[in-house]
């Protein structure tokens, strides 16, 4: 069974200008602060198991993109939404947060 948060964020302000890749890196690095229990893929190069749902034009801003993250363990929607707050920049919020379980 997989552990997985589904997000709605926003993108507004100059973290608008911001391409998809960099705002992948971006989730990466505020997880990392956070102490998120990230579910990693396997390889040679593991990174975090995070999807964008849809990735903008560069320049664009919105209130309502998706994000799906994997974890390796439970964590309440709640506290994963309020702990990733705190480490992303300006311009980039999370708005809601819930569990999807498959």
């Amino acid at each position: 069974m997989t552990n997985t948060v589904r997000v709605t964020f926003s993108k507004k302000g100059l973290m608008a200008f911001i391409s998809h890749l960099d705002l992948m890196r971006l989730f990466q690095r505020a997880g990392r602060r956070a102490g998120m229990p990230f579910e990693f893929t396997k390889g040679f190069n593991p990174h975090p198991k995070i999807s964008v749902v849809k990735a903008l034009k560069l320049g664009v801003e919105s209130d309502s993109l998706e994000a799906v993250f994997c974890l390796e363990r439970d964590m309440d929607a709640d506290e994963f939404r309020e702990r990733l707050n705190k480490e992303l920049p300006e311009g980039v919020r999370i708005k809601d947060a819930k569990r999807d379980l498959y």
